[in-house]
């Protein structure tokens, strides 16, 4: 898979894609990541790339003529067809789902934002669409492209050394991922359900995916609203409620 983005800081997404996974992916041959910088396409001495909105108002604005030099130019780099993302607090959020969609593709072209966003008609004519990776707003499309490098990156074929480890992630199912504990010199077993230490691996599967379901209905909810369980599933969550409702100061109406 090929990423190239287009950013006015592409040493940060240089230096981002070179550690953890995404590092070891693009070492492995299993992705590239390219950056481009789009002052380099701008035509006046000054190499400007922003301007003021018509209408007035406070910022400036990214002009489109640079970006669409630098999108083309970026193109121009392989025949592989890509698809174009802005990362925008105006986009539909990331989610696990659209990250292996989007980790099937041969190659994303990936445009960073900054000062006010981008002149509306380049998003219009150049992008297929825009991504946001939280209700919150940063100083520019580059953290946001870091992140989604990282969780398309991390899918790839043979990114990760234990190929079972995407498939056991947060959201890979649409619940939360089950606890884990490590077998620490400093804390021994203590703290350590029982059935873990068991050796019962079928115990110790139902109990993972019992507390997959739990910790979801504790911290996310929403992921539940909508998802059918089927029986055995349905009966684990009962299970969990029971007992987390017994437990000492629990509210009953959880």
């Amino acid at each position: 898979m090929r990423i190239d983005v287009l950013s006015l800081f592409p040493d940060f997404i240089r230096q981002a894609a070179q550690v953890g996974v995404v590092g070891r992916a693009q070492e492995r041959g299993l992705l590239k990541v390219e950056a481009w910088n789009p002052r380099d396409f701008a035509t006046d001495n000054y190499r400007r790339v922003d301007d003021r909105p018509f209408g007035g108002g406070p910022g400036m604005v990214m002009l489109a003529e640079p970006l669409i030099a630098c999108l083309n130019a970026a193109r121009l780099a392989s025949t592989k067809p890509a698809r174009v993302i802005c990362l925008s607090p105006q986009g539909v959020p990331l989610t696990q789902a659209k990250a292996r969609v989007l980790a099937a593709m041969p190659r994303l072209i990936l445009v960073c934002g900054r000062y006010e966003g981008l002149d509306e008609r380049f998003l219009e004519r150049e992008v297929d669409e825009e991504l946001s990776i939280g209700d919150y707003v940063l100083s520019g499309g580059e953290l946001a492209a870091a992140v989604l490098i990282d969780a398309v990156g991390r899918l790839q074929d043979g990114a990760l050394n234990d190929a079972e480890s995407a498939a056991q992630d947060s959201f890979e199912d649409g619940l939360l991922d089950c606890p884990h504990y490590t077998r620490s010199e400093a804390w021994g077993t203590e703290g350590v359900p029982p059935v873990l230490l068991s050796g019962d691996h079928a115990k110790i599967a139902r109990w993972r995916r019992q507390q997959s379901l739990g910790r979801t209905w504790l911290r996310r909810p929403d992921l539940l609203e909508g998802k059918v369980l089927d029986r055995k599933d349905a009966e684990l969550l009962a299970e969990f409620q029971a007992e987390w409702r017994a437990g000492p100061g629990k509210p009953e109406n959880l």
